[in-house]
């Protein structure tokens, strides 16, 4: 039986070969192993080219097969002198798994999240759509119901790394900062799932001020760090990090607090990997993608199609692209103030198209609202209201389109990104497998809440290469 999942793991250790590149690989050696089963001896190829089947196949066919073995004979080579593991045993628990937008490539390095929690039951409901092989438990882990049947079952599986990713509203910048917001109080339950399963590792992701946020603990006013420390410091060694995300080829700039724990008794501690050499920008990211108009609300049909004569055609070839790269709605005044805003700026620059309320009132905001991005750096952090002109930097770059009559620079992509488009600067993969039924408003806003998988991806590599 050949194995995919290290076999692609190899290639983008060993090449420098493209994901397609190393995806098309993978595809030929699935199509030889129809042919002729795979077994791991030098008169593999000599028989496979033998086959009758392989025979009557095209010559460039042929070539791609048989380059596709060649490089898995060399894969399987490399894996006997180096002895390396078979991945598929490193089980993983998932706690506030929400949709599992954090674990979208863990099942490529051979990690199996083979138990989750989410306590909201839309998102484990879709979690369990995507994930149809872990047991998704739902229901709040602060009942003790709950939290033993986490502990129960994760115990059963054999769970070596538990990952965990508490709320963080009543901590973020972006929410109220409460003091003592109960949610803060989830750290709790976390620490006391590392006591009960005694996992090998733990991941554990937040905002920064994580780091400065006290909780009420038996009567104790307590920052979190040093409750994880006094807790768990005997057991565990304990690496606390500060991370961007675009320092990970992440398309986005996204600040995150970033726990990596280690039981004492493993040779290796477990460290974030080096920072990559380059960076991933919107460009990148997104900038294959055609022109997108947005939907008008609030105009005729046929002022639309005045507005944007190529509305339908573009939508067309948007929703082939994927279902996801759907055009938002806005309304004109909004849709015209950014018509005229270059890329980068934002409306409230605008000497004459400024933004304005219904009334035709001039509107007052922050300036990283009514803004575009910018092509030549990673995105801003994706928020959850990220469908609104009005919110901070959501619009699309755009290019200029024309000169209008008037000799106003008339810029493209007068909207907010698409879902889809979020879903690449989240560094999400294109072939997510979300239901088409699902809401788009609903993963807006949940996408909003992530982190972004590659870098999650890139922290467990890290792992892999180091302690197995």
């Amino acid at each position: 039986m050949i194995d995919q999942s290290n076999f692609k793991l190899w290639l983008s250790e060993k090449t420098n070969y493209s994901p397609k590149t190393i995806s098309n690989i993978v595809s030929r050696l699935k199509r030889a192993d129809s042919i002729l089963p795979w077994f791991n001896d030098p008169l593999y190829i000599f028989k496979l080219e033998h086959n009758d089947t392989y025979q009557l196949l095209p010559c460039d066919v042929k070539s791609q097969l048989k380059r596709a073995v060649t490089l898995y004979c060399k894969y399987a080579d490399d894996s006997r002198d180096k002895n390396i593991r078979n991945l598929s045993r490193h089980n993983v628990l998932s706690l506030f798994a929400n949709i599992g937008v954090a674990e979208a490539y863990l099942n490529e390095l051979g990690i199996n999240v083979v138990v989750a929690n989410e306590l909201i039951e839309r998102r484990a409901v879709l979690y369990s759509k995507i994930y149809p092989d872990s047991h998704m438990i739902c229901g709040d882990i602060t009942k003790d119901s709950i939290f033993e049947q986490i502990v129960d079952e994760s115990i059963k599986n054999e769970v070596e790394i538990i990952m965990a990713t508490p709320p963080c509203q009543g901590m973020s910048t972006a929410g109220q900062q409460a003091e003592n917001d109960e949610r803060n109080l989830l750290i709790c339950q976390v620490i006391n799932a590392v006591l009960r399963i005694n996992p090998k590792y733990v991941f554990i992701e937040n905002v920064p001020l994580f780091y400065q946020t006290k909780i009420l603990v038996d009567g104790q006013s307590v920052l979190i760090p040093d409750l994880i420390g006094n807790k768990l410091g005997d057991k565990y060694v304990i690496n606390k990090y500060v991370i961007d995300t675009k320092d990970y080829s992440v398309p986005q700039t996204r600040e995150r607090a970033i726990i990596l724990m280690t039981r004492k008794d493993i040779s290796k501690t477990w460290e974030l990997p080096p920072k990559d050499d380059c960076v991933v920008t919107m460009k990148d990211a997104i900038g294959n993608i055609p022109i997108i108009d947005p939907y008008v609300d609030d105009v005729s049909e046929q002022e639309l199609l005045q507005m944007f004569p190529h509305y339908y055609e573009r939508e067309k070839v948007a929703l082939s692209i994927s279902p996801w790269n759907i055009p938002p709605h806005h309304v004109k005044r909004q849709v015209v103030a950014m018509q005229h805003t270059p890329t980068g700026c934002t409306a409230f620059d605008n000497p004459q198209y400024y933004p304005i309320k219904e009334n035709g009132e001039p509107v007052k905001g922050y300036h990283n609202t009514y803004k575009r991005q910018n092509w030549n750096t990673p995105a801003y952090t994706v928020t959850m209201d990220n469908r609104k002109i009005s919110s901070q930097n959501n619009v699309h770059p755009g290019r200029l389109e024309f000169i209008d009559k008037s000799g106003n620079a008339i810029y493209s992509d007068p909207r907010a990104l698409t879902l889809y488009e979020l879903m690449l600067i989240m560094s999400l993969p294109s072939n997510w497998p979300i239901p088409c039924d699902t809401s788009e408003a609903f993963l807006r806003r949940i996408i909003g809440e992530g982190i972004p998988p590659v870098f999650v991806k890139k922290v467990f590599n890290n792992l892999i290469q180091e302690h197995y």
